[in-house]
């Protein structure tokens, strides 16, 4: 089951499985910093309003705004 990452929780994990059509702009963006189909991550913050979202991948730490983490389908990792 595909969900948002504004769904999870701090301290979640999870994993990359493509992204939106409705985001077609972004995605190349979100490829080149790493976001693959694939890839797993973890929740490390959200900001107080929910703006930006900040992940671990790959080793280091990622933010990303609301229309970006939108972008995302992902899947959590149990």
């Amino acid at each position: 089951m595909t969900e948002c990452l504004s769904d999870m929780k701090v301290g979640e994990s999870g994993h990359v499985v493509g992204f939106d059509k409705a985001g077609k702009s972004i995605r190349r963006r979100l490829l080149s910093m790493g976001l693959t189909p694939g890839v797993a991550f973890s929740v490390v913050r959200f900001a107080p309003m929910g703006d930006p979202v900040e992940i671990k991948i790959r080793g280091f730490s990622l933010s990303l705004r609301k229309e970006e983490a939108a972008t995302l389908l992902i899947e959590r990792v149990s």
